[in-house]
């Protein structure tokens, strides 16, 4: 991916998350155990996963996919946030941030659509337990996972391609700390109106798709548990989709809740302090609730 513009400015410089010295080096430390965790958790998730032959099924394989996702997602721009706190200026280059940008909007685009195919995979699992083999085969489960990391792709092709048609002539320093597309906008030198249109109607359309898929699965769900008349059957069925819930729940509540308010008047500073939970604390916490609600369902 070649990255050339008419920019005249060849590198940023990342403020991180904050400017107080005395709370950089606590930081340094709550967010490197933040990362450690998170790389522990999800590499043992796909770890078992990958040993345990008894885990090879399609809801396993998605929980593989979305902990792979999780894992690359916070290598994308950790390290560069933990330099934020212990070097006086984080530079970065202009390759190196739409570099960090494309990835970024990449996994996180992809997690979307993966965490979609496992609603549906719930749903198939509860309400048609008969066909689920069928349905849910090798194959299909494949071409699914294939499809979301084809979403992602596209979608950060063209975030990424929007953002190097920009002109960055001015300040080239970046308050937050990584290189997402509103602290970006908000340096360049030229119109964002398109790049603004663009990203809306992207995030728009895979949100609301995404939505509307998982909400159907399990209102139907929820429907079919209403009718169960097994109390097993219905605590095995709350026990494999809680966990899924919580995730969804998180990773769609704060990442929709920071792009509304950085869309509107709040601050970018503000806005950054509120994006740690859906890049930091989201990745850190899914192995947990995959774990959890894996183990409830199989006492069940």
């Amino acid at each position: 991916m070649a990255v050339e513009n008419d920019s005249s400015v060849t590198e940023f410089i990342l403020l991180g998350l904050t400017d107080q010295p005395e709370l950089q080096l606590p930081l340094f430390f709550l967010f490197l155990v933040n990362y450690m965790t998170t790389m522990v958790g999800n590499l043992s998730l796909i770890n078992l996963i990958c040993l345990n032959s008894h885990l090879h099924t399609p809801m396993y394989f998605f929980l593989f996919n979305l902990s792979f996702i999780d894992l690359c997602y916070s290598f994308v721009f950790t390290p560069k946030m933990l330099m934020s706190f212990i070097s006086e200026r984080n530079i970065i280059s202009f390759p190196g941030c739409i570099t960090q940008l494309f990835f970024f909007c990449f996994f996180v685009h992809s997690e979307c659509y993966v965490l979609t195919a496992t609603a549906y995979d719930r749903y198939v699992a509860i309400c048609k337990p008969l066909l689920y083999i069928v349905t849910m085969s090798p194959q299909i489960c494949s071409l699914l996972m294939l499809g979301s990391y084809v979403m992602g792709f596209a979608g950060a092709m063209v975030h990424t391609e929007c953002m190097m048609k920009l002109i960055f002539c001015g300040s080239n320093i970046i308050n937050h700390y990584m290189c997402d597309i509103f602290p970006l906008l908000q340096l360049s030198c030229s119109s964002t109106y398109a790049n603004e249109l663009v990203m809306s109607v992207i995030v728009g359309t895979a949100v609301i798709v995404s939505s509307l898929i998982i909400l159907i699965s399990y209102a139907l769900i929820l429907f079919n548990i209403l009718h169960m008349s097994s109390a097993e059957g219905w605590f095995k069925a709350i026990g494999t989709c809680g966990s899924h819930i919580i995730t969804v729940g998180l990773f769609y509540g704060f990442g929709l809740i920071t792009h509304v308010k950085l869309s509107s008047d709040w601050s970018m500073g503000q806005g950054k302090f509120l994006s740690v939970f859906y890049t930091n604390v989201v990745p850190m916490l899914n192995p947990s609730f995959i774990a959890s609600g894996t183990r409830m369902s199989n006492l069940l």
